[in-house]
């Protein structure tokens, strides 16, 4: 009997092994963390990534769907327009253990659609943008 049990360990032993490598091997060619949950630096390495494919026009939705949460945002309405601001980690400044907005790229939505994305093009769509209301005059009858 103990010559059986003998044989069949190396057999157990074995199928656990092979058991346990195909377990690792579906892991890693299927699991896809969410962006949410990768480390600081997998995040912005992602970020990086996925910005590249960014399209305007795209929805607010669509965006979030590929980057996940953004790390800010900002929202306002402003001449018959809702305009949102998600800022999404991107570059690496300080190692104080936060990330700050001069760590993001800006990515401005108007009514739910991408504008620009990056500081430059974010500060100019901005000021033209932002120019306060010229109201005319309304003109009284004498």
């Amino acid at each position: 009997m103990e010559n059986c049990m003998k044989g069949k360990a190396p057999v157990v032993i074995g199928s656990i092994f092979i058991a346990y490598l195909v377990f690792v091997a579906v892991v890693i060619l299927f699991y896809e963390p969410k962006p949410e949950d990768m480390s600081w630096e997998d995040r912005q390495a992602y970020n990086q990534s996925k910005v590249t494919e960014l399209l305007l026009g795209q929805t607010l939705e669509q965006t979030i769907e590929t980057l996940g949460r953004a790390d800010f945002s900002e929202a306002m309405q402003t001449h018959g327009q809702s305009l949102q601001v998600l800022f999404y980690r991107t570059q690496h400044v300080k190692s104080d253990g936060k990330t700050t907005k001069d760590e993001c790229t800006p990515l401005l939505f108007a009514d739910g659609r991408l504008q620009a994305w990056g500081e430059d093009t974010y500060q100019q769509y901005l000021q033209q943008h932002m120019q306060p209301q010229q109201t005319t005059p309304k003109q009284t009858q004498e």
